[in-house]
């Protein structure tokens, strides 16, 4: 068994005014705010420089510490993304929920474009499977686990068989009403002990 720290973390923020960043800061969000405005996490792990090549994947668990809601309950899902990312430089003030208010960086990932300036996602809102992999009722402030699935292995196999696929899950909150909000802590975050954690099973290798 091994328990990896995320590689790379960011929010993709829906917002009319600017196209917005935060791959910098302490927290992720995933849902919808006050504004309807929609939020989803992203999230990544360098599964091959944890798991040795040719391993057979037997369990995997995502651990994410949530230290902020609006509301008392709703459900946050994980599902495979389809399309490369790279985490953004931006750091937001305050609580983050906003993003930096000013444009994003070349490079940064925003909610229209996976690479501000160049590339554009397929789909506004980040390319991802509709299947979640793994799903979690998010209540009270604390740490809340996604998983063991199958899928959630099947996603890890795939990318320790072929890392070149590996584009981490994106977090898919409640979207169908305001104020679902969640927000979690990333690797960045100032308490070590929260920061998200990745743990694999896995046999051979």
């Amino acid at each position: 068994m091994v328990t990896l720290g995320s590689s790379g973390d960011d929010t993709l923020y829906q917002s009319e005014l600017s196209q917005r960043n935060n791959g910098a800061g302490q927290w992720l969000f995933a849902g919808k705010n006050g504004r309807r405005e929609l939020r989803r996490g992203l999230i990544g792990f360098d599964i091959a420089a944890g798991v040795p090549a040719g391993a057979t994947v037997t369990g995997v668990s995502l651990v994410l510490n949530m230290s902020r809601t609006l509301v008392s309950e709703a459900m946050v899902s994980l599902h495979r993304v389809t399309a490369d990312w790279q985490e953004g430089k931006q750091q937001a003030f305050g609580n983050e929920g906003s993003g930096d208010q000013a444009d994003a960086e070349a490079g940064d990932v925003t909610w229209n474009q996976r690479v501000f300036g160049s590339e554009d996602w397929e789909d506004e809102g980040g390319d991802f499977s509709p299947e979640a992999s793994a799903t979690a009722f998010i209540s009270v402030i604390g740490p809340y686990t996604w998983g063991p699935t199958s899928r959630l292995v099947d996603d890890v196999q795939g990318w320790l068989d072929n890392p070149t696929s590996n584009f981490g899950w994106l977090l898919l909150g409640d979207e169908s009403k305001s104020r679902t909000s969640k927000r979690f802590d990333t690797k960045d975050n100032e308490k070590e002990a929260n920061r998200p954690m990745l743990v694999v099973e896995y046999r051979g290798g």
